[in-house]
C-alpha cells in the first residue's frame, strides 16, 4: 500500500553532529509534514539514489568484481563475462563522512575485506538473496516503505521481503542475533534515532566486501529536510574490526509516481538454481548451451 506525498562523541562525530544540526535547522524552516502528535511525518515510500551498495568508499569503475588472471591483465571471470557492461562495476563517490571517507579497519580486518572482495561472487550475501541487514537494506537499489504512528514504527523493504519492527520502548538486550537485528527508536527533537543491535556477522555493507562482526552496533538518524527528502545517517561501531566508529550519510528521496506501491522482490525463488541446482534431476546445467 503506497503513501501519497504530503504538503556519543567520537572522532568524526563533530562533522556528523554538524550535518544533523544543519538538517534539523532546514527541517524547522521548511514546514515539513507532521503527525497529529507534532512529530515529523516519515510515512511514505523512499529510495536512495547513489552507488553506496556498490561500495561505501570512493572507487573508480571497473570491468567486474569477479576477476581472473588474463594473458596480460586480469579479466572478468567466466561466470560474468557474458554479462558485458551489465556485469561491470560503476564508480562510487563514497558516502562515508568520517576518517577521510574510508572505513577504519584494523590491519587483519582489512586483509579479510580484501579477501572478501576477491571472492565476491561466492561470498556476497546479496547474490544469494539473504536478508541485507542494517544499514545495507536502506541503500540497496530498491525502495522501502515507512509506516509510522504515535504507537508504532515499521519498515518494509522491497528486497527479499525484509521487514523491521522498531520498538518505541527499550526492549533490552536482543534475545538472539538475526539478519535484521533488533531496532529501538526514539526522538531527539525532529530526528528519529534508531539503535540497532543483535546483528549476525553474515551480512555485508556493500558489494566491495566490507563486512561486520557479531559485535557491530548501528545508530541510525532520520531527519526530514523537506516533505520529499530525509537526511539519513548511520554510525557503525565494531571494536572487533575497526579502530573507531565511522559514519555514512545520504539523502532518502520520496517516490512520487502516481499510485506508486512498494514492489515485491522476494528473490529466493530466483536463486534456487544457484543454491540448489546441483540437486536437481535432469540435464546438468553445465551441459546447457547459451542460445547465442
Amino acid at each position: 500500500m503506497a503513501c501519497a506525498p504530503q504538503e556519543s562523541q567520537s572522532p568524526g562525530a563533530t562533522q556528523t553532529g554538524t550535518n544533523t544540526a544543519a538538517a534539523q535547522g532546514s527541517a524547522a524552516e521548511s514546514g515539513i509534514p507532521r503527525t497529529p502528535d507534532g512529530k515529523p511525518d516519515l510515512n511514505g515510500i523512499w529510495q536512495v539514489l547513489s552507488n553506496a551498495n556498490v561500495n561505501l568508499e570512493p572507487a573508480p569503475p571497473q570491468s567486474a568484481f569477479a576477476m581472473v588472471p588474463g594473458d596480460f591483465v586480469p579479466v572478468p571471470a567466466p561466470e560474468v563475462v557474458a554479462m558485458g557492461a551489465v556485469g561491470a562495476v560503476p564508480a562510487s563517490q563514497g558516502v562515508i563522512t568520517t576518517n577521510d571517507g574510508y572505513i577504519p579497519y584494523k590491519p587483519e580486518a582489512l586483509a579479510q575485506r580484501d579477501e572478501n572482495r576477491e571472492n565476491w561472487l561466492q561470498r556476497d550475501p546479496e547474490i544469494k538473496c539473504f536478508m541485507p541487514g542494517v544499514p545495507r537494506a536502506t541503500y540497496l537499489p530498491h525502495p522501502f516503505q515507512i509506516f509510522q504512528s504515535d504507537s508504532a514504527f515499521f519498515i518494509a523493504y522491497s528486497f527479499a521481503g525484509a521487514v523491521r519492527n522498531v520498538y518505541l520502548e527499550d526492549p533490552g538486550e536482543p534475545p538472539i542475533d538475526s539478519w535484521m537485528g533488533q531496532s529501538y527508536g526514539y526522538w531527539e527533537g525532529d530526528t528519529f534515532v534508531v539503535e540497532v543491535s543483535g546483528l549476525i556477522d553474515q551480512t555485508w555493507y556493500d558489494r566491495a566486501g566490507n563486512y561486520r562482526s557479531w559485535e557491530s552496533k548501528v545508530t541510525e538518524r532520520y531527519t526530514m529536510v523537506d516533505e520529499n527528502v530525509i537526511q539519513y545517517e548511520a554510525t557503525i561501531e565494531d571494536p572487533q574490526l575497526y579502530t573507531e566508529p565511522w559514519t555514512i550519510a545520504m539523502p532518502l528521496y520520496r517516490r512520487l509516481e502516481q499510485d506508486f506501491e512498494l514492489p515485491q522482490f522476494k528473490c529466493v525463488e530466483f536463486v534456487e538454481e544457484l543454491m540448489f541446482g546441483r540437486f536437481r534431476k535432469g540435464r546438468p546445467i553445465e551441459e546447457m548451451v547459451m542460445p547465442f
